[in-house]
């Protein structure tokens, strides 16, 4: 269970305008928190074209997710950009799921303390409160880098394996692969600030 917030408009907006996009919104957590009146009324006010749209329970179930993609993939192959509303671990299966297809995430999730229950999945969350998955196509730094860096690679990568876990892939060689693939290498010209960890403690978790 985990709890989400929308991010900025301005950091959004400018990404999709003028798009067509297909919308994936999760209402699995929404007993905790989920900003649905927000959500549903943001999608309102897009100007975007949307292809389509899927609510739906549990995004972070990669085989469920998988059979959605299925039943919507005219609509999914018709949109520019897929938008999901959802805590990170959904937007980084959407992306997984979605490899060819830009995918932003237009929320931020926030630390949660406390046991969270159990998942299997092989995608997890650090819930930072400041989501990159949009600067890094949909491949969390935190998350599978064992040095968790922002802005590329430490340099002590080899064949493509990470130095602190030979048998992990190099999570800003995965970045840089997916990115070329989108077709948005310039994104890693952009300098990402360093974590705001007090977005951790002002979400009193």
């Amino acid at each position: 269970m985990l709890v989400v917030q929308l991010k900025p408009e301005e950091e959004i907006l400018p990404r999709i305008s003028g798009k067509r996009i297909f919308v994936f919104e999760c209402i699995g957590c929404q007993e905790v928190y989920f900003p649905r009146e927000e959500v549903e009324e943001f999608i309102e006010g897009l100007k975007n074209e949307i292809t389509g749209r899927a609510v739906l329970d549990y995004l972070c179930n990669r085989d469920f997710v998988r059979e959605y993609i299925k039943a919507y993939s005219n609509e999914v192959k018709e949109a520019e950009a897929v938008l999901v509303f959802s805590c990170g671990v959904g937007a980084q299966i959407v992306s997984s799921l979605l490899e060819d297809k830009v995918v932003y995430t237009d929320c931020d999730t926030l630390y949660l303390s406390g046991f969270q229950g159990l998942t299997i999945q092989e995608f997890d969350c650090k819930q930072c409160g400041q989501c990159y998955l949009n600067y890094t196509g949909g491949i969390c730094p935190l998350v599978n880098c064992a040095k968790g860096l922002l802005n590329g690679p430490c340099g002590g990568s080899k064949d493509g394996k990470c130095e602190v876990n030979p048998e992990a892939d190099c999570a800003w060689e995965l970045i840089y692969k997916r990115l070329k693939r989108l077709g948005k290498l310039d994104l890693l010209k952009e300098t990402l600030p360093p974590r705001d960890y007090s977005r951790m403690i002002e979400s009193g978790r």
